[in-house]
């Protein structure tokens, strides 16, 4: 298989195992999907990054900086899965990570 026989091979569609034949699903590649958890984990990390500056601002606190470093590394986490074709792990865990550092803020963090 020649590298563009492999990038045609990644660009194909996921069909869908039993859909309607008058219906067509318009759904992401494997190159979309990863490309998307991507940009969300991207935007989620510069929304943490900023969310921490203002926190250390308004107090300073070893749990703030604790929640909000684990929260960032986590992005980073999600990126390099998403990077390696594991984007479904990566999509739940971005969701319940970033869920988890916003209600242990609420929680926690006094």
């Amino acid at each position: 298989m020649s590298t563009s026989d492999q990038d045609q091979a990644v660009d194909t569609p996921i069909a869908a195992p039993i859909a309607a034949p008058d219906t067509e699903e318009r759904r992401l590649t494997p190159r979309q999907a990863r490309r998307l958890r991507i940009v969300l984990s991207s935007v989620g990390m510069a929304a943490m990054a900023v969310v921490l500056g203002l926190r250390i601002a308004s107090r300073s606190s070893v749990l703030v900086v604790g929640v909000y470093g684990l929260a960032l590394i986590l992005c980073g986490i999600v990126i390099e899965l998403s990077r390696n074709g594991r984007t479904r792990l990566g999509s739940w865990l971005l969701g319940i990570g970033l869920v988890a550092a916003i209600g242990s803020d609420w929680l926690l963090i006094p």
